[in-house]
């Protein structure tokens, strides 16, 4: 991230909707009804690495969202665009629990990523940070704005292979198992990086 970006708000305070914040605070003071989420990190600008951890770290200060477990690093070249057309990108998945509704959730996530100064000029293109939605303790919604679970989960390796590792047992809702769905689509060049490590927050 550049010393510009630094200078910035601190992405975990980016506001929440007052009747969310409100409505989830009060659920987390009891733990009344959390869901599970999964969420897939990933980036290809500027130190890849702090922005993965700087995600985990906004996501862990998220009222009414805790962390409960990050996958190992993977490297993977750019999905859609011509080869050696971007620099490689580092993913990973977050599994989370959380007592806020899946669209708030999005807002929170597309906020972090403005933070780290997101650019979405075009499809495909090149970014600091990139956060998706995977799935929602299997809900479904065929919205446009919030399409659930992500429609092309299955198709992605860079996905799948960090939310296998992180969870064996793993489930795509209306797809099957992740350990299954690896099994026909291969592992499309994702290759773990060793000795790179997200800190999963206390």
């Amino acid at each position: 991230m550049s010393p510009d970006a630094a200078s910035k708000p601190d992405p975990t305070v980016q506001p929440v909707h007052r009747s969310v914040v409100e409505q989830v605070d009060a659920a987390d003071s009891t733990l009344q009804n959390p869901k599970f989420a999964v969420l897939s990190i990933g980036g290809n600008l500027g130190n890849r690495l702090d922005s993965l951890q700087g995600a985990v770290d906004a996501l862990a200060d998220t009222p009414g969202l805790r962390v409960k477990a990050v996958s190992p690093v993977y490297e993977t070249a750019p999905w859609g665009v011509p080869a050696d057309s971007q620099p490689a990108y580092f993913n990973a998945v977050v599994i989370v629990r959380t007592t806020l509704p899946p669209t708030s959730l999005l807002e929170r996530a597309q906020a972090i990523e403005e933070a780290f100064e997101r650019v979405r000029d075009e499809r495909w293109g090149p970014r600091t940070l990139d956060i998706d939605l995977i799935s929602y303790q299997g809900v479904h919604s065929d919205d446009p704005r919030l399409t659930l679970p992500h429609p092309r989960a299955h198709e992605r390796a860079f996905v799948l292979v960090p939310w296998h590792d992180v969870d064996p047992d793993a489930e795509l809702p209306g797809h099957g198992r992740v350990a299954e769905l690896l099994r026909e689509l291969g592992d499309q060049g994702v290759h773990r990086r060793e000795g790179v490590t997200l800190v999963l927050p206390d």
